[in-house]
């Protein structure tokens, strides 16, 4: 999502270092037989135990809450720390928008190559570039749902979630039994928000006079980001680590779409421009990750993706709501785990 910071100072957190083990323990050689056979299991176990550790250590020097939900497809491996607590998607819920658009076009109800021209009233701060050209852009459906993703255009998501339906969207999870994932807000709405709560009279404002306006800056501004990232009744999306690593899982073994939509997902995701986070220590080592952020810094850093390398695939779906520390050291961390996950289950 990305809205604009405010000029106001940001509080930040001094946290104590946590100290970390350096690597796992490497697998003893045993000899064959049964009693090999319990060996194995167990140091399996033990690995598993000790990567879990290492993650929620690393998750808890960060002033935030969070949840976490990793899953090494080849062997079922899972970790699953607040797996289950609901968490403000923000941009994340961009993922549910566009598996509908892609279900719409197979069924014939919407046309990913038909175009749709942008005007005025369109337009959406925070982060996506069709904001940055005048009026009367004419993208495909295609292009508006690729520019959700990889740039997480505001515009873009407004127009597909207009032309999908957002209880649509909605219908589509609770089909598929996602029992806490759903779409509940438009960025125009999340972003008048910010005004109304500056001057309860700014409910009033139009689409174009939100964007003309941008995002509030005075000296309370900061405190109340903090406070619109935490309510629950103006979330973006809501969702639960897990559930949203298993959206990932649906879309990876083509259980959403037909093979080829659900490839070209994947494709979609793996274009992603924002590599600070789940990328930031593997995407130079062999991992190409197709991935969803979602963000509102420095309150919120979110990221969810499927990690491709020898050994893999593996899924990493991770959120980190009301944070008061610095956003620098979260997306570090996020980046951290990330690496600690795919050196273990390689």
């Amino acid at each position: 999502m990305r809205p604009a910071l405010p000029a106001a100072k940001r509080p930040l957190s001094l946290l104590l270092p946590i100290i970390l083990a350096c690597a796992l323990p490497l697998a003893a050689c045993t000899p064959a037989g049964d009693a090999a056979d319990d060996s194995g299991g167990a140091e399996a176990a033990g690995a598993a135990d000790d990567l879990a550790a290492r993650v929620e250590a690393r998750l808890a020097t960060l002033d935030a809450t969070s949840g976490l939900w990793a899953k090494h497809i080849p062997t079922g491996r899972e970790i699953a720390i607040r797996a289950d607590l609901p968490m403000n998607t923000l941009s994340v819920i961009k993922v549910p928008i566009m598996v509908r658009a892609f279900q719409d076009h197979a069924e014939g109800r919407l046309d990913l190559d038909a175009r749709h021209t942008v005007g005025a009233d369109d337009m959406r701060r925070g982060s996506g570039l069709i904001q940055t050209f005048a009026p009367g852009l004419n993208p495909t459906l295609r292009g508006l749902v690729t520019q959700m993703i990889i740039t997480s255009d505001n515009t873009a998501t407004d127009m597909v979630i207009d032309l999908v339906g957002m209880e649509r969207v909605n219908e589509m999870l609770q089909a598929n039994g996602y029992e806490q994932t759903r779409l509940k807000h438009t960025t125009h709405r999340l972003f008048l928000e910010t005004w109304t709560r500056t001057d309860p009279a700014n409910a009033s404002l139009s689409e174009r006079e939100v964007f003309e306006r941008g995002f509030p800056s005075d000296e309370g501004s900061a405190e109340r980001f903090f406070a619109i990232e935490g309510d629950s009744t103006i979330w973006l999306g809501r969702t639960t680590a897990r559930e949203m690593g298993r959206l990932l899982e649906q879309i990876l073994e083509g259980e959403l779409a037909d093979r080829a939509a659900s490839d070209e997902m994947v494709q979609v995701m793996v274009g992603q421009f924002y590599t600070t986070r789940l990328p930031r220590m593997v995407r130079f080592q062999g991992v190409s990750v197709a991935h969803k952020t979602g963000d509102w810094p420095p309150y919120a850093g979110n990221d969810v993706g499927i990690l491709f390398y020898e050994g893999g695939p593996t899924i990493v779906s991770v959120f980190t709501n009301q944070s008061r520390g610095s956003f620098f050291e979260l997306e570090e961390t996020l980046g951290m785990i990330t690496q600690d996950i795919v050196e273990a289950w390689r």
